[in-house]
């Protein structure tokens, strides 16, 4: 099959979870790469929340799938075959490869990884796109400052394992918000964390919020919205920060849930910001080469939820929304 290059395609919008019957399996033969172009063998693929929004709407910062489009996803790629100046065979990629296992793709939107900052299971997440979402998120967005409470949902995650650890570095108090008590265990025994706070088991998590975070929370990560936003804008101190990451809990529903305490802001002189990584490519090397000082002496860590075969995709995008994975869903595809 080394020929061949096996395609998941987009062929249903889901209503709610999606999962195999919203895609199409096809395989088609590999096309040899023009001047300019590469032609890959995918190794691993990224599964990530706006996954799921790029199939069902428009974000504003990238075009929706349609119907029949080969399904969107990042990952890392070893070259195969390359009419492309500055890229050779054995080389390792990371890029927008698609739900594809043998691409044929414009060298121009790739990136020659450098494994002198990480290994190739580091560019997947923790010197990837998940450790500069972290850290321009936690950093840049939020003005995270030594001292400050720091709270973290979706904190068992890609993004939010990743955020605590960079708040324990900046010498801040660190609470994450994780659904099972085994998720929370690791929060705090490896990662960390100052408090871990089960919202599956809390009948009132504004109540188990104040509890945790007794002078109010500073800055507020957020991954999940909905009634979690709600209830962490509750526990806001004055001047609080509340970036928004990710709105996993809400991506999949009909009507999504709308947040009423927002005229809080008001007298906490608080403040809502979205982001997009995208923003800060100036300065990836930046963030990369501080991500990776921190991983190789030790102070920073990922995990890697990893599941196997191409075909088992679409599976995984719709356990990231189930809160299957721990950590970093990534599907691995080839040696």
């Amino acid at each position: 099959m080394r020929n061949a290059n096996r395609v998941l395609t987009l062929a249903a919008r889901p209503t709610g979870f999606a999962g195999p019957e919203h895609f199409t399996a096809a395989t088609h033969p590999t096309r040899a790469p023009e001047p300019g172009e590469v032609r890959l063998e995918t190794l691993y693929l990224s599964i990530d929340p706006a996954m799921r929004v790029w199939i069902s709407e428009n974000p504003g910062y990238v075009q929706r799938i349609e119907i029949g489009d080969i399904m969107r996803a990042g990952g890392i790629a070893r070259v195969v075959e390359s009419r492309a100046d500055g890229l050779a065979p054995g080389d390792l990629v990371w890029g927008q490869l698609g739900w594809q296992s043998a691409p044929t793709l414009r060298a121009a939107g790739l990136e020659k990884l450098d494994l002198g900052l990480g290994t190739p299971e580091n560019w997947l997440g923790l010197i990837g796109i998940t450790g500069l979402t972290a850290y321009f998120g936690v950093r840049d967005i939020g003005g995270i400052r030594a001292g400050e409470t720091l709270l973290v949902s979706g904190a068992a995650g890609a993004v939010g394992q990743i955020v605590g650890q960079i708040g324990k570095l900046e010498a801040c108090r660190v609470v994450g918000l994780a659904g099972g008590a085994d998720k929370c265990r690791r929060l705090v025994d490896d990662l960390g964390f100052d408090a871990a706070i089960d919202y599956k088991a809390e009948p009132d998590l504004a109540a188990a919020i104040a509890r945790a975070c007794p002078g109010g929370v500073d800055v507020f990560f957020d991954n999940v919205g909905g009634e979690t936003l709600e209830a962490a804008i509750g526990a806001l101190a004055i001047g609080g920060r509340v970036v928004i990451c990710g709105r996993i809990s809400q991506t999949s529903l009909a009507v999504p849930y709308g947040v009423k305490n927002l005229g809080l802001l008001i007298g906490r002189r608080a403040r809502i910001q979205g982001f997009v990584v995208s923003d800060f490519a100036a300065r990836f090397d930046e963030g990369r080469h501080w991500l990776a000082t921190q991983a190789k002496a030790g102070r920073l860590q990922q995990k890697l939820h990893v599941i196997s075969g191409l075909e088992s995709a679409p599976h995984g995008l719709g356990m990231l929304f189930r809160g299957e994975n721990t950590g970093k869903l990534v599907v691995h595809v080839a040696d």
